[in-house]
């Protein structure tokens, strides 16, 4: 057990990290609707039906979406862009799939590389970019979970002042939908370019998403 703890703490940490948030949110998240409920003079909601509520859905899903389209974007984009000194980016001759040898795949692949890197074809060209391939159908999945929680959120606000509710297509045009994205897209693609400059000329000791503290400024593509 210790060793499984070890081999795995990334992953526990941020899984475990990720729980308490989430358990946060919903507290904090029931407790505001709860008073927007009493203000607008309408009866309160327990916990477990916050916890199926649209509401509820909308405000996890549009943070999820923005999460994996930031990792999706940065995927592929690396695979082309460079920031010259950043740990963030591939070394400046290596911009593109690089080649086969590079990659380790098809009769460079090693004896204890994946199946399907030595195999050819259609296997070894998903699996080239199986990585990016999740992440953007993730996005996609969460971001469809988003748009239909969110008009579900939305024809609720407009039954309690009153007014009819818009179908599905009508919301995924609407200003509400396009704010709820973009709000979060903007702060990740922000965070993105900042750890991509930042990582040029600051270090952090022993992190693999930083260069050793003694490497130059103009060392790219290099990890701690």
């Amino acid at each position: 057990m210790r060793r499984f703890v070890r081999d795995n703490g990334l992953t526990l940490g941020f899984g475990i990290a990720f729980l308490l948030a989430l358990a946060g949110q919903a507290v904090a998240g029931h407790a505001e609707f709860n008073d927007q409920l009493a203000t607008d003079g309408l009866a309160q909601i327990g916990f477990g039906a916050y916890l199926t509520s649209s509401d509820f859905a909308v405000d996890v899903t549009e943070n999820w979406q923005s999460e994996y389209l930031q990792f999706f974007l940065y995927i592929f984009a690396t695979v082309w862009l460079l920031q010259r000194g950043s740990p963030e980016s591939k070394e400046l001759h290596k911009a593109g799939p690089e080649s086969d040898e590079d990659q380790q795949v098809g009769e460079h692949a090693r004896p204890d590389s994946p199946r399907w890197a030595s195999a050819g074809g259609v296997r070894q060209a998903v699996f080239s970019r199986s990585l990016g391939l999740v992440m953007a159908s993730l996005f996609l999945l969460s971001w469809l979970a988003q748009s239909i929680a969110g008009a579900a959120a939305y024809n609720e606000q407009q039954l309690r002042r009153l007014q009819a509710p818009i179908g599905w297509g009508n919301y995924l045009l609407s200003a509400d939908f396009w704010s709820r994205s973009l709000q979060n897209w903007q702060s990740e693609l922000l965070a993105v370019a900042s750890m991509a400059v930042l990582s040029v000329y600051l270090r952090q000791r022993g992190s693999p998403e930083s260069k050793p503290v003694g490497s130059p400024h103009s060392s790219t593509g290099v990890e701690g």
